[in-house]
């Protein structure tokens, strides 16, 4: 029989501790309320919980005013992932767009800025950023997400970021450790496996991480991926050789020697959920070094934390999780929420200059334009903005808007836009969308705007018919660029933020230089 050396009431708090749950609704729920006097120490806010600044902000302080080191955890990883803005887009563009600029002072002032109005609205722990390294152009999750397909690049604009969002006081998870750029499958859906052994593990996916540690990161995310030279059997959410022994192990023996908080990637994922449920997987996530359980994206109501709460504890009575395991994780979440009381929170972003605007400047700097093989007229009317969209994944979400027609309308009014899918693509062919769309844009400039077009051959496909029937077809890539440029026109973006879409609009009716 296992001897407790706490009360049941300790481990029912520890248990709560460890739990970063969301829930549904702009106002608190009086359970979440009870909760954190209860234990509850942390609270995952997404989009749906957001309509403005000053819903946040008074959102925010009711945490706060049950309990004062409640970490408030948001998915702000700006640019394409966006919750302050997701029925808008982005004011700042995403870490591709930031890659591609290459300046690592223009990253860490931008981070600080989106820090900043993060901390004003009282967010204290941000679930970013990416650390992953895109080495594989078809990944379905990561892409635009990506700083990019370098290791170095990806660790110097990674170190950037963490130093710009805590200098405003608000705490950064770097992730998905110990990386998902090599992946074919979203981990929403399935779980994927990487087949790279130790060696390019070292030199590639572990480098961004290792400089975000040194960057003094807060807090690591783990990712729900294979790697069987590392794990040949559990994910690395759920591998002891991942969290405490690569993430947590000393540097001499090769490990990252990370001491902060480690949190879990969305515990209701595919990846995990199927194969081990979300009480076992939340288990033996803490078992393997994890100390905080994220849970809230798709699942966001009390008796999910109850279900949590009782299956840890349940867990360290019949001596599958130590007690001491789960002690030393919920004295971590609490430390955290110390260093954010102190630190974070609105008091933190009234001692820092705004920068307004200077997203829209990075994502202007970010561009890349290719002009075509005769000299580019700007429309002198209103144009027709054709975008062929793919399927959003989960991570983005389909409610934020993208592409530049908004943009386009506002310098050019009377501008048309229509939205084409893989769907229309298959249901009448490729010529009969392109017809369509010929029909709609008349005698209109048509600017073709497509994202991740190497992706998708329904797109490309339906890309090359268009530019055979309208060569003056402007082209806008919102994607990670990999295909040949192509069009009169052809803009690179490096993601689909609202001010890429703005900065895209500005060449478009204006021409740029050597256009």
């Amino acid at each position: 029989m296992t001897t407790l050396a706490h009360t049941p009431v300790t481990l029912t708090r520890d248990a709560l501790t460890v739990l970063q749950p969301g829930f549904t609704g702009t106002t608190a729920p009086d359970w979440l309320l009870r909760r954190l006097g209860e234990g509850l120490a942390s609270v995952g806010l997404f989009g749906r919980n957001i309509t403005s600044p000053e819903q946040l902000t008074a959102l925010t302080a009711r945490l706060r005013a049950e309990r004062d080191d409640v970490l408030v955890a948001i998915d702000e990883e700006g640019g394409d992932v966006t919750r302050l803005e997701v029925r808008g887009g982005s004011s700042f563009p995403g870490n591709l767009a930031l890659g591609a600029v290459d300046d690592p002072e223009l990253t860490r002032a931008v981070a600080r800025e989106l820090g900043r109005r993060l901390a004003a609205c009282g967010v204290t722990l941000n679930w970013a950023p990416s650390a992953d390294v895109n080495s594989n152009p078809d990944n379905p999750v990561i892409g635009v997400r990506s700083f990019g397909a370098g290791p170095r690049l990806v660790a110097r604009h990674t170190a950037a970021w963490v130093e710009g969002l805590q200098s405003a006081g608000v705490a950064a998870c770097t992730k998905h450790f110990p990386g998902h750029g090599d992946t074919a499958v979203d981990s929403h859906h399935a779980l994927p496996r990487i087949d790279a052994g130790l060696d390019t593990l070292a030199t590639r996916e572990l480098v961004p991480f290792r400089a975000a540690v040194a960057a003094g990161t807060k807090a690591v995310m783990s990712a729900h991926i294979l790697l069987p030279a590392l794990d040949p059997e559990h994910p690395a959410t759920l591998s002891p050789a991942a969290l405490h022994g690569l993430l947590r192990g000393p540097v001499a023996d090769g490990g990252l020697g990370f001491d902060g908080l480690i949190v879990t990637d969305g515990m209701e994922m595919r990846a995990v959920s199927d194969a081990y449920g979300l009480e076992r997987g939340s288990v033996m996530a803490v078992a393997a070094g994890a100390d905080a359980i994220c849970v809230g994206g798709g699942l966001a109501d009390e008796d999910t934390v109850l279900r949590l709460r009782d299956a840890l504890v349940a867990a360290v009575l019949d001596g599958r999780l130590p007690e001491e395991r789960l002690a030393d994780a919920a004295a971590r979440v609490r430390a955290l929420g110390e260093w954010t009381r102190r630190y974070g929170g609105p008091g933190a972003a009234e001692g820092i200059e705004p920068a307004p605007g200077i997203g829209l400047a990075a994502a202007r700097r970010a561009l890349r334009i290719t002009p075509g093989g005769t000299a580019y007229r700007p429309p002198a009317r209103p144009a027709h903005v054709a975008a062929l969209t793919p399927m959003a994944n989960i991570a983005v979400g389909d409610e934020t808007p993208w592409g530049v027609a908004a943009e386009l309308t506002r310098l050019l009014p009377g501008t048309t836009t229509a939205t084409h899918g893989r769907q229309d693509a298959e249901t009448g062919g490729v010529p009969a969308l392109i017809d369509d769309m010929l029909d709609q844009a008349a005698d209109r400039r048509i600017v073709a705007v497509v994202r991740d077009v190497h992706r998708h051959r329904w797109m490309a496909d339906a890309l090359d018919v268009l530019l055979a029937a309208r060569p003056d077809t402007v082209v806008v890539e919102m994607g990670v660029p990999q295909a040949p440029p192509a069009g009169a026109l052809h803009i690179a973006t490096h993601g689909a933020a609202r001010v890429c879409g703005r900065a895209a609009a500005e060449v478009i009716v204006g021409g740029a230089a050597g256009v």
